[in-house]
């Protein structure tokens, strides 16, 4: 499932996306527009600035903004920082891999084969699906 704060991520993102220019915009304006705690929110903006999405301004005017354009920001960048690893189970993740400890042989473990094939579809659709596609499919 889906945390809210991804959701909530996703959400933000896709908000200052669809702002013209690339002016920062306040914490409190997303948090109205998108009913988000502003207090929530502003963990999810300095996780996403700290990970290279956004870019931050202080004082008065300042806010948050999009760093690069939102065609080139993937919804699997967004998804890792947020949430972490795309797979189910660690046994099948590309980046977190762990060999599960109750699990003596994975080639013939049908949990494994099934979450392979979730994680493949999963990751096809993060991967090449953006915020820019995202807004235009609103």
């Amino acid at each position: 499932m889906l945390s809210r704060k991804t959701k909530y991520g996703i959400k933000a993102l896709t908000y200052l996306a669809q702002q013209e220019g690339n002016d920062p915009t306040q914490i409190a304006v997303i948090a109205v527009s998108e009913n988000i705690s502003q207090k929530f929110l502003e963990s999810i903006l300095l996780t996403l600035r700290k990970a290279g999405v956004l870019g931050s301004k202080k004082g008065k005017g300042g806010g948050y903004y999009l760093l690069k354009d939102a065609d080139s920001i993937k919804i699997s960048q967004i998804y890792r920082v947020l949430e972490g690893p795309i797979a189910m189970v660690p046994c099948v993740s590309l980046n977190f891999y762990e060999k599960c400890d109750d699990c003596p042989d994975e080639d013939t473990c049908s949990v494994h084969n099934l979450m392979i094939q979730v994680r493949d579809s999963t990751l096809n659709i993060l991967e090449n699906t953006t915020l820019a596609d995202i807004i235009s499919e609103q």
